[in-house]
């Protein structure tokens, strides 16, 4: 960021990954942006799970962002907070889930939603199509919860980032 923002020049009061990948799992509405063919930027709520240190969402391969993505898979993810940011940089991939492993614990996880009214099962994501499941591979990261004394960004791998 540019001088004068007042960021810490040491370590001390960054934040600890663990304390914003705990924000990723308990959230409930995230941001999703990618980039039309065009080049203009399109944005749209998603639910989704933050699981295995991956953001995986669903969604029909015809929506707007879907499209986007299978152009240019480059995207990021911002939860709803201005003031207690987590905003991840990755790269969105369509994908499956076998209901015996990764469809379980997806299931397990969407429970969130349960309230909602969304209750998806574990084979949701295993036919030829994925269910039109996408995972969000990390690059980076920055959060803060408290500008500018805990800004921090981080980068991707390794499983569990440390701060840059």
């Amino acid at each position: 960021m540019p001088d004068g923002y007042g960021l810490p020049t040491t370590d001390d009061g960054m934040l600890a990954w663990a304390d914003v990948e705990a924000r990723l799992v308990t959230a409930t509405a995230y941001w999703l942006a990618t980039v039309r063919p065009d080049g203009t930027p399109h944005v749209v709520p998603r639910w989704g799970v933050w699981l295995d240190h991956r953001f995986w969402y669903d969604g029909a391969p015809t929506t707007r962002h879907a499209r986007n993505l299978a152009s240019n898979p480059s995207c990021a993810l911002h939860l709803e907070s201005g003031t207690e940011a987590v905003i991840v940089d990755g790269t969105s991939a369509a994908t499956r889930a076998p209901a015996a492993t990764l469809g379980t614990r997806l299931a397990e996880a969407f429970a969130k939603y349960h309230d909602l009214g969304y209750q998806p099962a574990a084979d949701a994501w295993d036919g030829a199509d994925g269910g039109g499941l996408r995972v969000l591979t990390p690059r980076r990261a920055l959060a803060w919860f408290s500008f500018p004394s805990d800004a921090t960004r981080f980068t991707f791998p390794p499983a569990t980032a440390a701060p840059s």
